[in-house]
């Protein structure tokens, strides 16, 4: 029986020594198209919009998706609540980056779902149980997404800039309080969760997987389950709002959108492998304390 379990263990970190491998050989691909691309850019051989991003921005932007997607595949939350207010704080406007934000995480919940099955974190497919939580918290997407849009778009750049703060400074206290604590509260809380966590989503590109997430597992789903059901259901979340703002709004800045996209899908294959060996209350409460130091940054410089 030792030598089975032992056998277990060397044979998963042979696949996941592969698979870093592979991880590294992908990264180190992509950084070196960014570079030629640049070159090229400023040699004048690649013509591109005065708006696109210097090589520089393009390289920092794809690097901070690629940390901050692997928070948000390894324990379901800290992709948009923590990239929203660095892209603010790098001097980007709200309306472009919740909707770049959203059409990086529909294109990453979906590969981290996939992934999450390969890995045996969840069987969608065979366990009833994940299906009703997943169908209950994609149902109430829709409508917390649309509504969310439906103010971004109407209120002035200020005030968006003050309501992503506020959600910010309250998704790092609620990761914060959570991290190591089960509370309780009734099952049918989750519908709660689930309209406001979509809201949050919709306006903020961010603060769906705290609540989701925690909520979950608070109820009794097991951890890897609820990480593995946020990613899925964000996605659709996602999917939801991307159309409300694209038929809203009318288009996407894909100078930052691209990038944000491939530094995010590249975190996913080495994220979903993590969640099988790190300790998720000790991750949640760096990305609660992350969070609100962001949080109280927005908050100063909304003030000065």
């Amino acid at each position: 029986m030792v030598r089975s379990a032992f056998s277990a263990v060397e044979s998963f970190y042979d696949v996941y020594r592969r698979r870093l491998h592979f991880w590294v050989a992908l990264v180190g691909l992509t950084l070196i198209l960014i570079l030629v691309h640049g070159a090229l850019q400023d040699a004048g051989w690649i013509m591109v919009p005065e708006s696109s991003l210097a090589t520089s921005v393009i390289l920092a932007v794809f690097a901070t998706a690629l940390a901050c997607e692997y928070l948000d595949s390894s324990l379901g939350m800290g992709y948009g609540t923590t990239l929203t207010p660095l892209l603010l704080l790098a001097g980007f406007e709200p309306l472009q980056i919740v909707p770049a934000v959203l059409f990086s995480e529909l294109l990453t919940g979906v590969a981290a779902g996939v992934m999450h099955h390969r890995d045996g974190n969840i069987d969608l497919m065979r366990d009833p149980a994940a299906r009703r939580t997943f169908g209950l918290l994609a149902g109430l997407s829709a409508v917390g997404a649309i509504a969310a849009v439906l103010v971004a778009i109407k209120i002035s750049a200020t005030w968006f800039g003050i309501l992503i703060t506020g959600i910010v400074l309250t998704m790092g206290v609620v990761t914060v309080a959570t991290a190591r604590r089960r509370i309780r509260y009734r099952p049918s809380g989750i519908l709660a969760i689930g309209l406001v966590a979509a809201f949050n989503k919709g306006v903020s590109g961010g603060g769906y997987g705290p609540l989701v997430t925690s909520g979950q597992v608070v109820s009794g789903v097991p951890a890897k389950h609820a990480v593995a059901i946020t990613s899925v259901a964000e996605s659709f979340t996602c999917a939801v709002g991307l159309l409300a703002y694209v038929v809203l709004k009318g288009g996407i800045d894909w100078s930052l959108t691209l990038p944000l996209a491939a530094g995010a899908l590249l975190s996913v294959p080495i994220a979903t492998a993590t969640v099988k060996r790190l300790p998720e209350s000790w991750l949640r409460l760096s990305v609660g304390v992350l969070t609100l130091a962001l949080g109280l940054v927005l908050l100063v410089k909304l003030i000065g």
